[in-house]
């Protein structure tokens, strides 16, 4: 694939790079081992005067970042402002409280391990390499990127082909913030090149955002290579709606958790499984909604949904839709690609969905909901469940008990009751089963990377 920034609402390319040669990667190496041996020297104090300047410089171009993130990946105006200032307040927290979290843990009891003192420190791992995708293009690397740098670490960002100029933003932002030189760097390389940079003995961990095909190749080679992962990879999430539910409510909500990002998010409400009682009533309510939402340019703040990053993106997604309808799914609304320029596809509600359809075991990565009639909760559950996907998932209800049934029940990396699910920088985020393993965010993630060192002394 060619680094390139092609605008998805008009397939035009807007701007093409040369990929960084052997030479240059070299040097980028070379120059985040560097910064990493001067930034794990220095105090969590100055690395959090730097954090929190970085995270003003992102405020401060907030305008033409979120231009630059709707031209490359198509993501609406208000949705692309909304993503630069949430990487700024990751920023800040981290900034606040990373050394809170990285203190070091003292036994009360020392004697019980023959010590007059033993603890445990954690200290970072060096330079970690970060293989990050479109769908947010700079979300994705800032909750990485802000608890690594503040534990001491250092990151080599391969980004997505396709959003080269974020790439690139993100190359210089900790660089300008007065990070030393080299503690954040972009290499312009394709896939194929991510092994021999994870190879390189300088590179100490990874992190990947990404398909499951991509987490299980670069899983494999950190595997070889005896080198930490983490891996955020599909999801398929169900919303399960109750009847003591609001109904108006979860309809809602579940309009804006299939569709934000122009439905291209991992974490975004996929199946809807609705309970016999109040089904004719959510898919109606459902329908109207998804059908009123405006598709257009995404630089236009009324719109809510502007087109897939990709035409291949695209094709994919119409192909599972097609391919359901051909086997007897149910079209309540939607199910066509627009005729117009660019990579559009109309919001789509589809019903009647049997198991041997695609669509019910792979992840549609774009705005189509499926839905489910269920007679009870434990079909409800079993439906949740059987695909390979554990990333996260939506309970509604107003019972107390069927709440905490439901939480324990389901298969999945989180659980968020009467609401959607959001990455908060307050909650550790992660997936289960196909959807990957460790966590980011929160406390958990700032210490994925570090090495928890154990100290004894007589």
């Amino acid at each position: 694939m060619a680094i390139a920034t092609i605008n998805p609402t008009t397939g035009e390319t807007i701007a093409a790079f040369e990929p960084h040669d052997a030479a240059e990667v070299e040097r980028r190496i070379a120059e985040a081992q560097a910064a990493y041996v001067a930034l794990r020297a220095t105090t969590f104090a100055q690395r959090a005067e730097w954090m929190l300047r970085a995270a003003a410089l992102l405020e401060e171009e907030a305008e033409a970042t979120a231009h630059m993130l709707t031209v490359e990946m198509g993501k609406p105006i208000a949705q692309a402002r909304a993503e630069v200032l949430k990487c700024a307040k990751n920023m800040r927290y981290y900034a606040q409280h990373a050394e809170t979290f990285l203190a070091d843990e003292i036994l009360d009891d020392p004697a019980a391990v023959t010590a007059s003192h033993a603890s445990a420190r954690y200290e970072p791992l060096g330079v970690v390499l970060a293989v990050m995708p479109w769908n947010y293009p700079l979300w994705q690397v800032i909750r990485f990127a802000a608890p690594a740098l503040m534990a001491g670490n250092t990151g080599l960002l391969k980004h997505a082909s396709n959003v080269p100029q974020a790439a690139l933003y993100l190359d210089t932002l900790f660089d300008r913030a007065g990070f030393p030189a080299g503690s954040f760097r972009t290499l312009l390389i394709g896939a194929r090149e991510v092994a021999s940079v994870l190879e390189d003995r300088r590179v100490k961990a990874v992190t990947l955002t990404g398909s499951e095909p991509a987490g299980r190749s670069v899983a494999a080679t950190a595997g070889s290579q005896i080198k930490k992962a983490v891996l955020e990879l599909g999801g398929s999430d169900p919303f399960i709606v109750m009847p003591s539910a609001d109904i108006d409510a979860a309809s809602t909500t579940a309009v804006k958790a299939r569709v934000a990002n122009n439905g291209q998010s991992c974490i975004a409400a996929k199946r809807f499984i609705v309970h016999a009682e109040v089904y004719d009533t959510f898919a109606q309510m459902f329908a109207a909604k998804m059908a009123a939402l405006t598709v257009g340019d995404p630089r236009d703040e009324s719109t809510d949904v502007g087109p897939l990053a990709t035409e291949g993106g695209r094709n994919e997604l119409a192909e599972l839709v097609d391919d359901a309808v051909s086997q007897g799914a149910t079209i309540l609304t939607g199910g066509a690609t627009p005729d117009r320029r660019g990579w559009f596809y109309t919001p789509t509600l589809l019903a009647d969905l049997t198991d041997d359809m695609r669509l019910v075991m792979e992840e549609a990565f774009g705005p189509v909901a499926t839905l489910y009639k269920v007679a009870d909760r434990e079909e409800a559950v079993r439906i949740a469940n059987q695909t390979t996907f554990g990333l996260s998932s939506s309970v509604w209800t107003a019972d107390a008990d069927e709440e905490a049934w439901f939480v324990r029940a389901l298969d999945a990396g989180a659980v968020f009751v009467n609401g959607m699910t959001v990455s908060y920088p307050e909650l550790p985020f992660g997936g289960i089963k196909d959807s990957g393993y460790g966590r980011e965010l929160a406390a958990a993630g700032i210490r994925e990377f570090c090495n928890l060192k154990t100290v004894w002394k007589a």
